[in-house]
């Protein structure tokens, strides 16, 4: 049974909707990739499916009950979430901020060992276990992003979004990561949601994919689905070939051109995903 569903959603600020009418079952113990252009409303649909930002319309629901009518604590105990780029404070070390963690768990200031014991074991799945008393901001970006996915998994949930979790890392702790993903949803059943930019990595370690544009869901599926030459045409704007991955047989694009008509500047462009985020927050005096 799938337990994340998005109904008829839309969000946006004043009159401006990024995403409307959004209707969307993340499949449970998958692995799935939300794709798309800038401004596709990539990042936007993955805080809301996390219950960070409050659709105008609909509502997404989890376990059959509407997200937002959940307490706070309870949702946490069910769903993680890795927000893009984040920062700890200055000579916080690993462990601490994998700590943090707890805290939907917790009852009082001071940890338990059933506490200590969780913390020590996503420090040893992540591989982080040799740098608990190192300060995060000591970190190399791979091991720091590592760090921050045990904080997730201290959480004990079953669900875990992350947002462009392999921004500026170089291909090496690209793989790191993602091969990580792959091991805790095949090997502790945790279904992962992610917005990743890069396609071939996404067709190569999701099981679903979303592709975005303009707020709305294009086309979905498995990538063999979803990696086509008219999607890559008029979603992104490129020409590309597709090729079988000699090792997994999954689609990869090869991208060689761009589409008649892409690549043009619009005289009065859109205002960004980030921007729109920006003036939505404000509004309402902060995400909930």
């Amino acid at each position: 049974m799938d337990r994340l569903t998005a109904r008829g959603v839309a969000i946006g600020y004043g009159g401006a909707l990024i995403v409307q009418d959004l209707n969307l079952t993340i499949p449970t113990g998958k692995v799935t990739a939300l794709v798309g252009p800038n401004g596709s409303g990539k990042s936007t649909v993955l805080k809301t499916l996390a219950r960070i930002l409050r659709p105008q319309a609909g509502e997404v629901i989890l376990d059959g009950k509407a997200i937002h009518a959940q307490p706070t604590r309870e949702v946490a105990k069910k769903l993680a979430i890795l927000p893009q780029n984040p920062s700890a404070p200055e000579g916080l070390t690993v462990a601490e901020l994998v700590a943090y963690g707890r805290f939907p768990h917790r009852r009082g200031l001071t940890l338990t060992p059933s506490d200590r014991r969780v913390i020590t074991s996503v420090l040893e799945l992540t591989g982080m276990d040799p740098f608990a008393d190192r300060p995060v901001d000591a970190l190399s970006g791979g091991q720091r992003q590592r760090a921050w996915i045990a904080m997730a998994l201290a959480q004990e949930t079953d669900i875990l979004f992350l947002d462009e979790p392999t921004s500026f890392l170089d291909i090496t702790y690209q793989l790191e990561i993602l091969q990580l993903l792959r091991r805790l949803n095949r090997d502790h059943n945790r279904t992962i949601v992610m917005v990743v930019h890069d396609l071939n990595l996404a067709s190569r370690y999701a099981d679903h994919m979303v592709v975005l544009k303009s707020g709305r869901v294009v086309t979905e599926g498995a990538p063999k689905a979803v990696i086509r030459r008219e999607v890559l045409r008029d979603v992104f704007g490129v020409e590309a070939d597709i090729v079988a991955d000699p090792r997994t047989g999954v689609p990869l694009c090869l991208p060689f051109d761009l589409a008649a008509g892409a690549g043009q500047a619009s005289v009065h462009p859109a205002p960004s995903e980030a921007e729109s985020l920006d003036a939505l927050e404000a509004a309402e005096g902060g995400v909930r």
